[in-house]
């Protein structure tokens, strides 16, 4: 028997598996959620497919998002970063990820839990929508506006509420399996 998935994954066993194990589950730790949040930073203009199928390149490429480590970036690293073909050569990019880094840091050492500060953003649970198909699915929302407002605040970027909201899924802030997905029961 065939199992009903959201309308948006394809027969790609790569995004088949991403959507059954990953897509919507909730991921408390802060450093998975800034991985997550760089990594839907990287997707603007791009199907989320590219850079999952590059998602461990990235993780190579960037230290295994370790912020410490991103932050000590030079402009030799962003060069050579821009000759590494197993990622996405687009130089505002990689820089977001180091400025996010650094962003990051400073955040956390002012003795704040990146964790609970995103989860704020929806009440500290999940919000389960119901919708029906792909069209009711919107691309923003209130929650995702003001989490890309205070994220830019911290001095983030890529994170506008469109790339917010695509995290928020990502990470089962929000769930938006459609009602008909076989994940809406497990």
């Amino acid at each position: 028997m065939t199992k009903i998935r959201c309308a948006w994954v394809s027969d790609d066993p790569i995004y088949q598996e991403y959507h059954d194990k990953v897509w919507g589950c909730p991921v408390y730790d802060s450093l998975e959620l800034f991985e997550k949040l760089c990594l839907d930073g990287q997707q603007a203009g791009l199907s989320w497919i590219t850079i999952l199928k590059k998602q461990q390149n990235y993780q190579k490429a960037f230290a295994n998002f370790d912020p410490y480590k991103i932050a000590e970036f030079s402009e030799a690293d962003v060069e050579r970063l821009m000759q590494d073909k197993s990622i996405v050569r687009n130089r505002l990019k990689i820089q977001s990820i180091i400025r996010n880094a650094k962003a990051y840091i400073a955040f956390v050492e002012q003795g704040n839990d990146f964790s609970l500060f995103l989860w704020e953003f929806v009440g500290g649970k999940p919000i389960i929508n119901e919708f029906l198909s792909l069209m009711e699915v919107p691309v923003e929302t209130p929650e995702s506006q003001a989490m890309s407002k205070a994220l830019k605040k911290l001095g983030f970027n890529f994170v506008g509420p469109t790339i917010c909201y695509a995290f928020m899924q990502a990470v089962g802030m929000v769930d938006d399996h459609t009602l008909d997905c076989f994940c809406r029961n497990s």
